[in-house]
C-alpha cells in the first residue's frame, strides 16, 4: 500500500504523480473502514481527499500553515502528517481528536471546531509572519456553508488590505451540514454554472495565439483588462470587487490542477481565493447520496451505510414532535435554525410548516436578533441550537432579546457533555453565561416527559426562556413523578431528611443512583429535581435547610457561574449554617471521549458523587 509509505509530514512529496490516484483511493478506504467502527465525520472528509493531498504536495509543513475551518474535515491531513496509527483511538478519551489540535501535532496550526473562523485566524498568522520576518505560506480552508457566517466577511474585508501572500481555499460542496440556503449559496451557484467567461477566455486566447506577429501582444492587452470582462460575464465578482484575487471555479478532485493553481497562488503578494468544487461523501455511495446523514455518524455497516446502533427515542425527537404539536395549536409559533435542521430536529417541522420554518445559515448571531424582530411583532419564535453554538450569540441574547424582555424560546440541544467531538462542542458553559443575564429564565427537564411539558410551558411564557437538554437517548425514568411545571418551582421527588440532592436536568438520573447508594449505606436522602436554574427555587431551599444538614447540588455545567454557586450564594446570603456541596464539572475544557468515561474522569458519575458526599459527612463529624 502506498499509504504505508506516509509516516510523517511531507512524505507525500516522495510519491510519483501516477501514484496520487491510488493513494486517494487508499485514504478513502481507510477512512470508511475506520469511521464505520469508531464513528466520526465521514462525508466532509471524503470530499477533501484530493484537495488535502494537493496542499501537502505544495506546502512545506509545519513551516507553512493550513487552517481548517470547523476542522471536522482534517482526517486526511492527519493521515498525511503521520498519525495513521493513532486513528485506532479516534475520538476516544486520550486518543486522536476529530479536529485540529495544536497540542497533538505541530502540523495542526490552529484549533478549530466552530464555523467561519479560519480566514480570521489565517490572516492573524499571516500578519504575525510578516512581523516575525517569516516567509511561510498560510492557507485557510473554508467551506461554502461557513461562508454564510458574518465573521468570514469581517475577515475578508480585512484580508483585502493585506500586502503579502495569503491563500483562501473556498471548498464548495453546496453543503454545510444540511443543504446551503440564502444569497451566498445562490451567488456561488451562479459562479459554478456561469462558465461563460472561462470558456470564452480559452477560445479567444487559442485563436489569438495563432496570429503571427501580434498575437502575444493582443493576449497581454486582454489580460490587463480581464477584470472588466469578468465584471461583465460573471455575476457580482464579489471577491474581486473586495480586492481579493479570485481563481476558479476548478475541480477539487483534480490533484495535478490543484497543485498547479496552489503553486501559482503562492507567488502573489496579496490575498488569493481559490474556488474549488468538491463532492461531499465522494467515493462512498451512501454518503454521496445523503451527505447530511453521514456528516457525523456512529458505527455503521460499510456495505449498506446503515447505522449499527439501535434507534431509541432521543431528546431531539421529543422536542421535534412536541414543537409540531404546539405549532398546530398556535399559528404564531415559528421555528428558527442556523443551518442545523436535521441536528436540532426541525427538519420535520419544516415539512409540516414550511412557511413558519427559517434556516438562516451558519449565522447564530443573526438567528437570535432575527428571532427578536419576530417576537417584537407578536410571533413566538423558537430558536433551536446546540448549546456550544449559542455562545456565539451572547451579545444578541442580552442586547436584542433580554433587554427588551422579548418572548423568545431557546431550545438548547446537546447541553452538558456531548462526548467525542471534544472541547469545542461540549455544552458545559450555558448555565454560566445565560444566568449572567438578569431576566433570562432557564428550565432543565429531568426526562423525556418533562421536556415536553417544559416546552409547552415555554410556548406560553411571556419572556425570554431557555430549555436545556442533553444529547442522546431520552431518560424515561421517574415518569410517575409529574408535578405540573410552575415557574421557578422545583419538584421534590423523595422527601426525607439529613441529605438533600438538588439535581439539574440530566443529573437527576445520576442523583437517583446516588440516592440508592446512600440509602444502602444507611443515610436518609431527599431528592429534588431543580427544574429551574434561573430563577432558583428559594422557597424550596428555605424548607430544606430546616431538616437537612447537607445540601448537594449536581449539574453538568462548569462550577463557575453554575447552579451550585447560585445555591451557595443564597444560603450564605440568608445566614444559614447549612453545608452545601457543589458537584459540577471542573473549570476546565473537557476533551473528547465517551460521555460515561468523561463523567468518571470529571467526578460527576454516581460512584464519584457518592464518595464525595460520604467524605464530606465523615469530614464534618
Amino acid at each position: 500500500m502506498i499509504l504505508d509509505r506516509i509516516t510523517g509530514p511531507n512524505d507525500i512529496k516522495k510519491l510519483k504523480p501516477e501514484e496520487y490516484g491510488q493513494l486517494a483511493g487508499e485514504i478513502r478506504e481507510f477512512l470508511i473502514n475506520t469511521i464505520s467502527v469508531s464513528g466520526g465525520h465521514l462525508a466532509s472528509n471524503l470530499g477533501v481527499v484530493e484537495l488535502t493531498m494537493a496542499l501537502h504536495l505544495v506546502l512545506d509543513l509545519p513551516k507553512d500553515k493550513i487552517i481548517w475551518d470547523v476542522g471536522h474535515q482534517s482526517y486526511t491531513h492527519k493521515l498525511l502528517t503521520g498519525r495513521r496509527e493513532a486513528f485506532e483511538a479516534l475520538r476516544e478519551y486520550g486518543g486522536l481528536s476529530g479536529f485540529p489540535k495544536r497540542t497533538e501535532s505541530a502540523c495542526d496550526a490552529f484549533n478549530t471546531g466552530h464555523s467561519s473562523t479560519s480566514i480570521s485566524a489565517g490572516l492573524g498568522i499571516a500578519a504575525a509572519n510578516k512581523l516575525n520576518d517569516s516567509d511561510g505560506t498560510v492557507v485557510s480552508v473554508i467551506g461554502d456553508g461557513a461562508l454564510t457566517g458574518g465573521m468570514a466577511y469581517e475577515a475578508l474585508n480585512n484580508a483585502a488590505q493585506l500586502k503579502r501572500n495569503f491563500i483562501i481555499i473556498l471548498n464548495d460542496n453546496e453543503m454545510s451540514i444540511s443543504a446551503n440556503v440564502g444569497g451566498v449559496s445562490k451567488y456561488l451557484n451562479n459562479i459554478r454554472t456561469g462558465q461563460t467567461y472561462n470558456k470564452l477566455k480559452k477560445r479567444v486566447l487559442a485563436v489569438l495565439s495563432k496570429i503571427p506577429g501580434c498575437g502575444n501582444f493582443l493576449i497581454n492587452k486582454i489580460r490587463k483588462t480581464k477584470s472588466g470582462i469578468k465584471q461583465l460575464l460573471i455575476p457580482g465578482m464579489l471577491f474581486e470587487d473586495m480586492g481579493i484575487k479570485y481563481i476558479g471555479p476548478i475541480d477539487g478532485h483534480d490533484i495535478e490542477r490543484l497543485v498547479e493553481i496552489i503553486g501559482e497562488a503562492r507567488n502573489l503578494d496579496k490575498a488569493v481565493m481559490i474556488h474549488v468544487i468538491t463532492k461531499k461523501g465522494k467515493g462512498f455511495a451512501p454518503a454521496e447520496e445523503r451527505p447530511e446523514k453521514f456528516h457525523g455518524v456512529g458505527p455503521f455497516d460499510v456495505n449498506t451505510g446503515d447505522s449499527l446502533k439501535v434507534k431509541k427515542t432521543d431528546y431531539t425527537t421529543v422536542f421535534s414532535n412536541t414543537l409540531i404539536e404546539l405549532a398546530h395549536k398556535n399559528p404564531k409559533l415559528v421555528a428558527i435554525t442556523a443551518a442545523m435542521p436535521d441536528g436540532t430536529g426541525l427538519a420535520a417541522f419544516k415539512k409540516e410548516f414550511p412557511d413558519r420554518f427559517f434556516d438562516v445559515g451558519i449565522a447564530e448571531e443573526h438567528a437570535v436578533t432575527f428571532a427578536a424582530g419576530m417576537a417584537s411583532e407578536g410571533l413566538k419564535p423558537v430558536v433551536a441550537v446546540y448549546s456550544s453554538f449559542l455562545q456565539r450569540a451572547y451579545d444578541q441574547i442580552l442586547h436584542d432579546v433580554c433587554i427588551q424582555d422579548l418572548p423568545v424560546v431557546f431550545a438548547l440541544d446537546r447541553a452538558g457533555l456531548v462526548g467525542n467531538d471534544g472541547e469545542t462542542h461540549q455544552g458545559i458553559f450555558d448555565l454560566s453565561y445565560l444566568t449572567s443575564i438578569p431576566n433570562m429564565s432557564i428550565f432543565a427537564p429531568k426526562n423525556a416527559r418533562e421536556l415536553k411539558e417544559g416546552l409547552e410551558f415555554a410556548a406560553e411564557y411571556s419572556g425570554p426562556i431557555a430549555l436545556r437538554y442533553p444529547r442522546g437517548t431520552a431518560y424515561q425514568g421517574l415518569e410517575e413523578f409529574a408535578e405540573p411545571v410552575v415557574f421557578g418551582k422545583s419538584e421534590v421527588i423523595y422527601r426525607e431528611k439529613d441529605i438533600a440532592l438538588l439535581a439539574v436536568g440530566s443529573m437527576v438520573e445520576v442523583a437517583t443512583e446516588v440516592r440508592d447508594r446512600l440509602k444502602e449505606a444507611g443515610y436518609h436522602v431527599t431528592l429534588v429535581n431543580a427544574r429551574f436554574v434561573r430563577p432558583i427555587d428559594e422557597q424550596c431551599i428555605d424548607e430544606l435547610i430546616k431538616t437537612h444538614s447537607l445540601l448537594v447540588t449536581l449539574e453538568e455545567n462548569v462550577l463557575n457561574g453554575g447552579y451550585g454557586e447560585k445555591v451557595v450564594s443564597y444560603v450564605n446570603r440568608i445566614g444559614s449554617k447549612t453545608d452545601v456541596l457543589t458537584v459540577a464539572l471542573p473549570n476546565v475544557y473537557v476533551e473528547h471521549g465517551n460521555i460515561k468515561v468523561l463523567r468518571q474522569h470529571s467526578g460527576i458519575d454516581a460512584e464519584s458523587v457518592t464518595a464525595k458526599i460520604i467524605d464530606r459527612i465523615k469530614g464534618d463529624n
